[in-house]
């Protein structure tokens, strides 16, 4: 299959940031990709084109019914010059799910690969070194169709960005403090949870405020039926080393297929430690925490990789988990994870993808 992807490149490079002193998601390279889809056509018109505002009618459906999606993976640097991508397939197939929920139609994943490989590559000087660093890529689609009806667009746009990016969290690998809501719901089975769509996002955010107010990194969701089983926190999925075993809650039909959940749980088998996928309650977590047997505790996400978590806030009592300290198995987990992601350890997956 050939694909032809038109270039633009940009006439007025902007001043790439200094490494040190990188905000996640503050700055952006000088080129995006952008593929229509328009009904009766299809997809169309693949192109690179320097980083610009796009405009839209005041009726784009986007703008009223929120019919939109999007994802987030990483380019690294390596040590010896190379540019690797982390599981980009399974980001595919994931848009391609969250798109299918969203009734937007499927996009060609040889396509979407080639896209992302061509733009990083055009872009590659934006790949920052250091410890922690990456290039933070966005496909997002958005409905266009200026239309009021309720009904899905028959118009869209598939964009991609690229950001330099440092630590998600500014406390790095140290421990993050989660406050586990009990008055909101995000998602139930059926719903848009599994999809990586902005109303999920838009939803957490009062829970959020609350939180941060109260000097919360984030929050922990409980299921929105019984309001008691652990979901995951605002954007990681959630890990608990139980007494030896390391418990996940399930796939639901609420909970976001994370890609860093997945290679987390493969990595676990491998080292062939204990894990389960199951239901988890709260009860649960907090008499574990009580009888001394809940052991460590942390987030998976692209953005964060391993966010340990040292206090869970339930219902205004705290739960320090490992005297709020790195884990043994959280640290090791972070290295190895990070250490295949950047090049500098053996990837007995096949998970990175060279960009050439």
């Amino acid at each position: 299959m050939t694909i032809d992807i038109k270039i633009e490149k940009t006439t007025s490079p902007k001043t790439k940031p200094e490494t040190k002193g990188l905000v996640f998601g503050s700055k952006f390279t000088d080129h995006m990709f952008i593929l229509d889809y328009d009904h009766g056509q299809g997809w169309h018109d693949p192109r690179i084109v320097p980083y610009q505002n796009i405009s839209m009618d005041p009726a784009a459906k986007v703008f009223h019914y929120g019919q939109t999606i999007f994802e987030g993976l990483k380019a690294y640097l390596t040590e010896d010059g190379r540019i690797l991508m982390f599981r980009p397939t399974k980001n595919i197939e994931r848009l391609n799910l969250s798109n299918e929920r969203l009734s937007i139609p499927e996009i060609d994943p040889e396509l979407a690969l080639e896209a992302l490989r061509q733009l990083v590559l055009i872009d590659k000087e934006w790949i920052p070194e250091g410890e922690g660093t990456s290039l933070y890529i966005r496909p997002f689609v958005i409905a266009t169709e200026a239309a009021l009806g309720v009904a899905p667009s028959l118009q869209y746009k598939f964009m991609i960005i690229l950001s330099p990016v440092a630590a998600y969290y500014a406390e790095g690998i140290n421990p993050v403090k989660i406050y586990v809501e009990s008055k909101y719901v995000r998602a139930v089975p059926g719903g848009v949870g599994t999809a990586k769509t902005a109303g999920n996002y838009a939803a957490g955010l009062k829970a959020q405020e609350g939180a941060t107010e109260l000097g919360y990194s984030q929050v922990m969701w409980l299921d929105g039926v019984h309001r008691k089983y652990i979901e995951e926190v605002g954007s990681m999925n959630v890990f608990f080393k139980i007494d030896g075993t390391v418990v996940t809650p399930a796939l639901n039909g609420s909970i976001l297929h994370g890609i860093t959940r997945d290679s987390i749980i493969q990595l676990l088998k491998h080292w062939e430690i204990p894990v389960e996928e199951r239901q988890l309650s709260i009860d649960e977590l907090e008499e574990a925490s009580r009888s001394g047997k809940l052991e460590e505790a942390f987030g998976t996400g692209t953005a964060a990789v391993i966010s340990p978590i040292g206090e869970l806030n339930w219902q205004g009592e705290k739960l320090t988990i490992n005297e709020g300290k790195t884990g043994e198995l959280s640290a090791k987990l972070y290295e190895t994870l990070t250490g295949i992601q950047k090049g500098a350890i053996e990837d007995p997956f096949g998970w990175t993808l060279e960009v050439k």
